[in-house]
């Protein structure tokens, strides 16, 4: 037993290589609101400033909020579901899988068509081999 509550942790998930590529639609998506959340975020954050300091500020307040809230729930679900979100700018993520019986990382990008790479988990992006 590992905690207090005398629970055991949760096993990393691993993915196969077909369930990993069924959620690329979604994961494009999920990158895409990400990557406009993080560009919103400075362009708001002197609007934010302005409010808090008593001088209006207008939408800039909600628009910051928004984009914290959508970049906050986004990375939050893709962990939920044992992806590894490595970068948000280049759309980086890594998938848990095991190949010939040991553990690593089914490697894709945003702007790849399908998951076409693979590396051991000690290696990073550099480490990345061809499926």
């Amino acid at each position: 037993m590992t905690d207090q509550e005398g629970l055991e942790p949760a096993p990393e998930r691993r993915f196969t290589l077909e369930e990993a590529e069924a959620l690329l639609p979604d994961l494009r998506e999920s990158i895409d609101r990400m990557q406009e959340a993080r560009q919103t975020l400075p362009r708001t954050a002197d609007h934010v400033q302005a409010a808090l300091a008593g001088n209006g500020g207008g939408a800039g307040p909600k628009a910051y909020s928004e984009a914290a809230d959508t970049l906050k729930a986004d990375v939050e679900r893709i962990s939920e579901l044992g992806i590894i979100l490595r970068d948000v700018e280049s759309g980086l993520v890594d998938f848990p899988s095991d190949r010939d019986g040991r553990e690593v990382y089914l490697c894709w990008r945003l702007g790849e068509d399908h998951i076409g790479f693979w590396h051991p988990p000690d290696t990073g992006i550099a480490g990345r081999q061809p499926l």
